[in-house]
Order: structure tokens, then C-alpha cells, then sequence
């Protein structure tokens, strides 16, 4: 081969190589769908590097491991519940030093203990490089091949590192939007879902019940006396109450309910397929919990409170969102107006 068709190939390569950082660039630039963009890069990868297997490594910083987040080739089989610690093996090196690993002959390798990993099974060359965000590594890329005769070499990296860059714009960028969405349903003392997010749900969970034929419940809880301990123990105090009162809400309903804090002291639970007279008894649990729990005894505090609580169930008291929210108010109400630390439902009164 000549010098000069040398350099012929060596342009087209680099011409096939900009084209494939132009589309990836593209796909990250017109679309929020992360795994779309993923999907993308990765088909990029396979098409420039072709290996016979290649994993997306995803951290998890609560546990501190690595998770499949997308696999493909012929040793991805069985991977997805797989976790790899910070540290081990190479993908959970690569993590954690945030540096690449290329092994051109993995029969020289003397580094890493391939035996317990069965996407490594037959591998004669991998390439691993980090996932790397602004502040943090957030994953890693690897690929194996198998073949006697294709091997990775040093000017694979570079190349696996730029993709993995435009893996780690798509992955902040997913990030940052579901925080703003988070930020924008979430109310900011309780982190419940706020009112706003309620109208949301609720008009979905009528259209849903409509064709389903399902039921559901609305209820309205509003705490007593809520006022003195603003007045006798600060505003800070009275806001970490309804911290611990959201808090406890939450943390005693089904993973298919949803809690908001309405304003104020107030609270909206919302039943998915339950009926008004079934929600009675999820009430009085919340009723019961409420009543043995003494609140901000770290600070010394020790304050017990009740609350008035209003039921309605769709679609036997109303059909809209509107009438729900006003007949479960007017049930509270009526419990607020006379026994308070009690429920009412609508149409049956005060339940004794």
C-alpha cells in the first residue's frame, strides 16, 4: 500500500468519524429523550468499533454501584440485575479512578479478575472509559470483542471518550429537566406534590376510573389548632410540623396513592381505585397515627396534634375535579365546625 492511499484511508476515516460525532451531536441537541440519545450513541459505537459486546454502566451514588442500564451483543444475557461495587472489576475501576482501561490482549492482562463476569467470557480485547459529568463520574462505557482477529487498540479510546462525553451531556441534561419538573409539582416545605400537581392528577385519575370503571377517593385533612404552634413556638417549628405530618402521611400510604399539601395546613390524599367507605379505614389509621405521635421532641417542643378529615369518592359523590376538592372540603369542614379530630363523609355526616 502506498503512502499516498494511505492517507486516503486515513482522511476517510477521519471524514467517517465526523460524521458519526456530527449525528451524535445532532441526536443530543433535538431531543430530551434520554434513551433515545443513548440508543443512538451506542448504535454509533457499535457501527465505528464493532465490538461483540458493549455495556452502559450507570452509578448509583446512594449505593455506590453500577447498574445495566442498556446492554447489547452476545455476552449482555441476564446482566440486567447484575451490580458491580465502585472499584471492582474494570467497568467499577474506570468509575471510580475516572480514567480508561484499554486491554489490547486480555491473555496478558494481569490487572483484572475476568472469571466472574460472564459478558467477559471469551474476551480477547476490551476498552473502558468513564462516563464523566461536570462534578462526577457517572458511569462507564465497555466493550468487549471476541474475535482472534479484531482487537482494540490505543486510537480506539479517544474516539469510545468523545462518544462517551456526548453520553454524559444527554445523561446531565435528562437530569437537570426531571429536577426542574421535580421542582415544579413538589412543594418545598413538605415535599409532597403541591396543588398545582393535584388538578393534574386528579383529571387524570377521572379519566382513568371513566374507562376502567374504577373508583376513587379524595381526602381532605385539615390539622387543629395548627395556628398555636406558629404563635407559641415560631414559624420554623410550625414548618417542620408539617415536614413530620407529610412525612408520616406519606409514609403510611400505598406506593399507588399520591399525598399533596394543599396550603397552608392543609393535606390531599388521593385513593386510587377505592371506594369512599374502603378509604374510611386508611383514614382512620392515619387518624390513630396521628394522634399517638408527639412531634419535634428533638427540639425539646413535644407537641401533639389532630386533624379534621373530609372524604368524597368518585364517582358516587361527583364527577368532576372541582365538585370532589369542594364536597371533600365541606366534609372537613363540617368536622372542623364542631367535634374537629374526627371524619366525615359526604352524604353520611360525622362517623362516631
Amino acid at each position: 500500500m502506498t503512502d499516498e492511499t494511505q492517507r486516503i484511508r486515513e482522511l476517510e476515516r477521519q471524514i467517517e468519524r465526523l460524521s458519526l460525532f456530527h449525528e451524535v451531536g445532532k441526536a443530543v441537541a433535538s431531543t430530551l429523550d434520554l434513551r433515545k440519545v443513548l440508543e443512538t450513541i451506542m448504535a454509533k459505537i457499535s457501527d465505528l468499533l464493532r465490538p461483540d459486546t458493549w455495556l452502559l454502566l450507570m452509578l448509583d451514588e446512594k449505593s455506590n454501584e453500577l447498574y445495566y442500564e442498556m446492554a447489547a451483543g452476545a455476552g449482555n444475557t441476564g446482566q440486567q440485575d447484575v451490580r458491580v461495587k465502585l472499584g471492582e472489576g474494570i467497568g467499577g475501576w474506570v468509575a471510580e479512578h475516572g480514567e480508561p482501561v484499554l486491554i489490547e490482549d486480555v491473555s496478558k492482562e494481569p490487572r483484572f479478575s475476568l472469571e466472574n463476569e460472564a459478558w467477559h467470557a471469551g474476551a480477547r480485547s476490551i476498552v473502558c472509559v468513564p462516563v464523566k459529568g461536570r462534578a462526577r463520574v457517572l458511569g462507564a462505557i465497555e466493550l468487549v470483542n471476541t474475535s482472534k482477529v479484531q482487537h482494540f487498540h490505543e486510537e480506539d479510546v479517544p474516539i469510545l471518550a468523545n462518544l462517551a462525553d456526548y453520553a454524559a451531556i444527554a445523561l446531565e441534561n435528562a437530569r437537570y429537566v426531571q429536577r426542574i419538573h421535580e421542582l415544579t409539582i413538589t412543594d418545598d416545605c413538605t415535599t409532597l406534590y403541591n396543588a398545582r400537581h393535584l388538578n393534574f392528577v386528579l383529571e387524570s385519575e377521572i379519566y382513568r376510573s371513566i374507562r376502567y370503571g374504577y373508583e376513587f377517593s379524595v381526602i381532605f385533612i385539615d390539622l387543629d389548632h395548627f395556628k398555636q404552634v406558629n404563635d407559641t413556638h415560631g414559624h420554623l417549628a410550625g414548618s417542620k410540623l408539617l415536614w413530620h405530618v407529610g412525612t408520616l402521611i406519606k409514609g403510611h400510604l400505598r406506593m399507588i396513592d399520591y399525598a399533596f399539601r394543599y396550603g397552608g395546613d392543609e393535606f390531599v390524599v388521593l385513593l386510587p381505585q377505592t371506594s369512599k367507605h374502603n378509604a374510611l379505614s386508611v383514614v382512620r389509621r392515619l387518624r390513630e397515627l396521628l394522634n399517638s405521635k408527639v412531634f419535634l421532641d428533638e427540639e425539646g417542643l413535644n407537641v401533639k396534634v389532630t386533624a379534621s378529615f373530609g372524604v368524597a369518592g368518585f364517582p358516587a359523590d361527583a364527577h368532576t375535579r372541582k365538585d370532589l376538592l369542594h364536597l371533600a372540603d365541606e366534609a372537613m369542614y363540617l368536622v372542623k365546625n364542631t367535634t374537629r379530630d374526627n371524619i366525615a363523609l359526604v352524604g353520611e355526616g360525622v362517623m362516631n
